[in-house]
């Protein structure tokens, strides 16, 4: 009988069932090594005659737990089957996963895809990219790579980012597909909801500017323009008014519309097809569009320059704020008195180094008298390191005060007003 098909088919009787998963586990647990023993809680009356086959130790019937030696059950087989507990259990399968030798293989995996990532020329050359390369090794983003025999997708992480750091100063700004196709010959693969690469180029790209990586399209968007790459040049845009400039197309529009008045949308593929310049001392920012469209509709052409946040800045907004201050004008912005609004005044201050315009203690008390919904403050504190008092009266008070209620106060401080077009002294 030893070695017959009737041998082995017994194995898989019910009554083998939980043993040899126990004697499994012991195998995968220990390299494979026949080694200790392996236990049955509350056995039926098949499994506990079954374990007095393997062993000839008679167990009574009210025993709650049977330990048996993983070497009775080795020896049983091989007098019985011919065969070893290992073959048994693989050819009712699946095969052993041994950890020891998973461990091995996943080791030698990271191993091999980290010293990919550190062939690269970007690895000598930038910190950033080493910090990159570390944190992805030390936060398992490396090893669920390899579980999900995903490992290439690093590799097209390297070289978009070598791509981007190889283009030279003043390089036109490049489309995210024409980005991906040159990198990984498939226009889609850098696509938001694209799987784990975008995620993994965007974090390398964070890591570059010394911030975390933030969730949201638009701040992704954002990331992505900072290095000159372009996702959607048409769905952002930036709300203006009365902001003359110079340039073919795009800055005789805006020119034209600020002689009206009238507001005008412009769009990132704007600011980038047509390029503009723009040389006024002082542009407002406001945060709310309800702003300036009672500007436009009280002031017209009185209203100062005036350029919306629509809430959170899109790469538009940046893109177009920057050729301002780049040439030697000021931002002064004013937004809601909510932790969301004194983040972005910190955030705007930081980057552009706008003023905070009507954005004191005494214009948030005012604001709290003269509001009548009373919304509750809610959020993360932020600093107001402009008037230092703010944040903690804020806080006292405990209330918003959102733009809009405060509008009047701003449209008297910008009439009159009248800004000289192009051509005028």
């Amino acid at each position: 009988m030893t070695g017959s098909t009737e041998a082995y088919e017994r194995y898989r009787a019910p009554e083998f069932r939980r043993l040899l998963a126990a004697a499994r586990r012991s195998l995968e647990r220990n390299g494979g090594e026949v080694k200790g023993s392996i236990g049955l809680t509350n056995p039926t009356s098949a499994e506990r005659n079954a374990v007095i086959g393997i062993t000839g130790t008679y167990r009574s019937a009210d025993v709650r737990r049977i330990t048996i030696p993983l070497s009775a059950v080795e020896e049983s087989v091989r007098n019985v089957a011919g065969m070893s507990l290992r073959d048994i259990l693989e050819r009712i399968g699946p095969e052993l996963r041994l950890r020891a030798d998973e461990r091995t293989a996943l080791d030698q995996a990271r191993q091999k895809i980290l010293a990919e990532g550190e062939a690269s020329p970007l690895h000598a050359e930038h910190p950033w990219y080493r910090q990159w390369l570390a944190d992805l090794a030390s936060d398992g983003t490396i090893t669920g790579l390899i579980n999900k025999e995903n490992t290439r997708l690093l590799s097209q992480a390297v070289r978009v980012l070598e791509f981007l750091n190889s283009r030279p100063s003043g390089s036109l700004p490049v489309m995210l597909p024409s980005l991906a196709d040159a990198t990984t010959g498939d226009t889609k693969a850098l696509n938001p909801g694209r799987g784990s690469l975008p995620t993994l180029v965007l974090r390398a790209l964070a890591t570059a500017r010394g911030m975390p990586l933030e969730s949201g399209a638009e701040a992704r968007r954002e990331l992505w323009d900072a290095f000159d790459v372009i996702v959607d040049d048409l769905a952002s845009r930036v709300l203006v008014l009365n902001l003359p400039a110079t340039g073919q197309g795009l800055g005789q529009w805006l020119t034209d519309a600020a002689r009206y008045g009238t507001p005008f949308h412009i769009t990132l593929h704007q600011l980038i097809t047509l390029p503009i310049a723009v040389s006024l001392p002082t542009v407002y920012v406001c945060e709310n569009p309800a702003v300036l469209r009672r500007a436009a509709g009280e002031l017209g052409t009185s209203s100062p320059p005036l350029i919306c946040a629509e809430g959170r800045p899109s790469t538009a907004f940046h893109r177009l704020a920057r050729l301002i201050v780049d040439d030697g004008g000021l931002l002064r912005y004013h937004g809601d008195f909510d932790w969301p609004g004194i983040a972005m005044t910190n955030a705007l201050c930081t980057r552009y180094g706008a003023e905070p315009w009507r954005m004191s203690s005494g214009d948030y008390l005012n604001g709290v008298c003269a509001d009548t919904e009373h919304v509750p403050l809610n959020g993360k504190v932020q600093d107001t390191p402009w008037d230092p008092n703010l944040a903690e009266i804020m806080t006292n008070e405990g209330r918003a005060v959102y733009e809009e209620a405060v509008a009047d106060i701003l449209l008297k401080d910008w009439h009159p007003y009248r800004i000289p077009h192009h051509g005028e002294s």
